[in-house]
C-alpha cells in the first residue's frame, strides 16, 4: 500500500542527559504523518536529522509515493525491507525449481554459485573458495538436499557465514560489483577464461535471478542494463575439422565392434541417424521399425539424461525427459539406412533389450542406462586404435557427439533438402544452416564454376571484349 497524503512536521529538539556520563545532551526527533499515521525517528545530531528530513521533502515535492506500513518515500522503504542477495538467490532457485529440468537446475546452482562471491559485503572470516563451492552448490542451491534438513555439518559454519554476509539487493546499484560478478563468470574455476558457450548460459541465469527481483519490486530496474559488458563472442559453426569422412566412420564403428560389440549399434544411431546421446540412451524396441531389407524408421519419444543424485524429481542419477526444443509427448521420425537396421537387428538378437525395453544398457544385465563415462571411455579407446597420430592430435572424432555432426553434414553434402534434414535431426532449418553451413563440402567449387560460367562472353558477338584480347 503507497500514499501520497503525507505531512512533514519540523524538528523537535528533546535534551536531557547522558545515562551513562550524566552531561546534558540533546537528540532530535523527525516527526511525519503518512495516510494519516504518525512517524517518527531520531537522531543524535541535528545534521543528521535535517538530512534526513530533507530526504523526506525531496520525495514529497518529487511525487514520490510514500510506503503506507514504514511510511517511508517507496526507494528508501525498499531499501529498508531488501532482502539479502543469499536469501534472494535461494528464492530464486526455489521458483525456478519445480519446472526446470534437471540438468536447468544444475546450470542454475553451478551459474549463482559462480557469481555469489561478488556479493560478499565483507572478507572477514571468509572460508576457502573450496568451502564456499562446496556449500553453495552442492547445498544452498540445491533445493532437494535443503529441503531435507539442515547442512551437513561440515558445511554447517559455511552457509551461517554466507547467510549473514552478502550484500542488500539495494547494493546491486553498484556497477562495479555487478561488472565484477560478470567477470567472475568469464572464468573457470582453474582461473583460465571460460567457453563463450558457458558464459553466455551462466549470464542468462544471473540475469533472470536479477530480473525476477525487478518483477517483485525489490529493484527499481534491472542492474545488468546499467553496465557496458561484452562477453565473448560465441563460434556457433560446427567446426568442420571434426567431421569424419564415410571411410573413417566405418572404421571407428568396426573398432568399437571388436571393443565392445554391445554398443555398436549406439554409436551407430548417432552417425547414421544423427541421434543425440540422450535420445539412443531412451530408444526402445519398439520404437524402431527393422525390416529384413532395406531402409528402416526409428520414431525418437524422449531423451534420457545423465544429471547425478539430487537434481532429479527421481531417485538415482538419470531422468527421463522429452525431446529437445519440443513439447512433452511429441516424437520425431528419423530414417535408419540398411547399415543401421542391420546393426540393430543383431543387436537385438545377440543383446536384447532392459527390461524396460531400451535397446542400450550397462553390462550388468541391462539393469541401468548405458553410463556417458562408459561410452565415452570406450571411443577414446577406439579412436586411439583407428585414427594415425596426427588424426589423434586433431580435434576429427574427438567425442561421440561429433558422429551426430558427421551424419547432419553428409545429409547437407548429399544434397538432401534443409528443411528434411532439419526435421530428422530435430532443429529448426535456421539453427541447421547457421551451424552447419561451413561443414557442406564442395560448394566453393560448384559455386566459382558457376562465376565462371556467367563470365564467358567469347560466344556472344554483342558483348564487347576487354583490351587487348583477340580471337586466336
Amino acid at each position: 500500500m503507497s500514499t501520497y497524503d503525507v505531512r512533514i512536521w519540523s524538528i523537535e529538539e528533546h535534551r536531557g542527559r547522558d545515562r551513562k556520563t550524566g552531561k546534558p545532551r540533546s537528540t532530535y526527533r523527525v516527526r511525519w504523518v503518512a495516510a494519516g499515521k504518525r512517524f517518527g525517528d531520531n537522531f543524535q545530531t541535528r545534521a543528521l536529522a535535517e538530512s534526513f528530513r530533507s530526504k523526506l521533502v525531496i520525495a514529497q515535492r518529487e511525487g514520490v509515493a510514500f510506503d503506507e506500513p514504514t511510511g517511508l518515500p517507496e526507494p528508501m522503504a525498499r531499501e529498508l525491507n531488501s532482502r539479502s542477495w543469499y536469501d534472494h538467490a535461494v528464492a530464486y532457485v526455489d521458483v525456478k525449481w519445480p519446472r526446470a529440468a534437471a540438468r536447468q537446475r544444475k546450470s542454475i546452482a553451478e551459474s549463482l554459485a559462480t557469481v555469489t562471491p561478488a556479493m560478499f559485503a565483507t572478507d572477514r572470516g571468509r572460508p576457502c573458495g573450496q568451502e564456499l563451492r562446496a556449500a553453495l552448490y552442492g547445498w544452498t542451491f540445491n533445493k532437494a538436499r535443503r529441503s531435507a534438513g539442515p547442512p551437513p555439518e561440515h558445511l554447517a559454519s559455511t552457509v551461517a557465514w554466507l547467510e549473514a554476509n552478502t550484500v542488500k539487493l539495494a547494493d546491486l546499484a553498484d556497477a562495479a560489483r555487478i561488472r565484477n560478478a560478470l567477470d567472475l563468470l568469464a572464468l573457470r574455476l582453474d582461473g583460465r577464461p571460460a567457453a563463450p558457450t558457458t558464459i553466455a548460459r551462466k549470464r542468462a541465469v544471473f540475469y533472470g535471478a536479477l530480473r525476477y527481483a525487478v518483477e517483485l519490486q525489490l529493484l527499481d530496474g534491472h542492474p545488468m542494463d546499467r553496465v557496458q559488458w561484452s562477453a565473448p563472442r560465441m563460434v556457433e559453426e560446427v567446426d568442420r575439422r571434426v567431421v569424419v569422412n564415410p571411410k573413417q566412420a566405418a572404421a571407428l564403428l568396426d573398432a568399437v565392434d571388436a571393443e565392445a560389440p554391445h554398443l555398436t549399434g549406439f554409436f551407430g544411431c548417432m552417425y547414421y541417424a544423427a541421434m543425440r546421446p540422450a535420445e539412443v540412451m531412451h530408444l526402445r524396441a519398439e520404437e524402431c521399425d527393422l525390416p529384413e531389407r532395406g531402409w528402416g524408421r526409428l520414431r525418437l519419444t524422449g531423451s534420457t539424461q545423465h544429471v547425478g543424485e539430487d537434481w532429479g524429481d527421481t531417485s538415482g542419477t538419470k531422468e527421463d525427459r522429452e525431446l529437445k526444443h519440443r513439447g512433452r509427448g511429441a516424437t520425431r521420425d528419423v530414417p535408419a539406412p540398411p547399415a543401421l537396421v542391420g546393426m540393430l537387428r543383431r543387436h537385438l538378437a545377440e543383446h536384447g533389450t532392459a527390461q524396460d525395453g531400451r535397446l542400450f544398457g550397462s553390462r550388468d544385465a541391462f539393469r541401468n542406462p548405458v553410463s556417458s563415462v562408459t561410452y565415452t571411455r570406450i571411443w577414446r579407446r577406439v579412436r586411439e586404435k583407428v585414427l594415425i597420430p596426427v588424426q589423434q592430435r586433431s580435434p576429427l572424432a574427438r567425442v561421440p557427439y561429433h558422429l551426430r555432426h558427421a551424419a547432419v553434414s553428409l545429409w547437407l553434402n548429399a544434397g538432401v533438402p534443409a528443411t528434411q534434414v532439419a526435421e530428422w535431426a530435430g532443429h529448426s532449418v535456421h539453427v541447421l544452416l547457421k551451424v552447419y553451413a561451413k561443414c557442406i563440402d564442395g560448394q566453393d567449387e560448384a559455386a566459382r564454376r558457376r562465376i565462371e560460367a556467367a563470365l564467358r562472353f567469347d560466344d556472344d558477338p554483342d558483348v564487347p571484349k576487354p583490351t587487348g584480347s583477340s580471337d586466336s
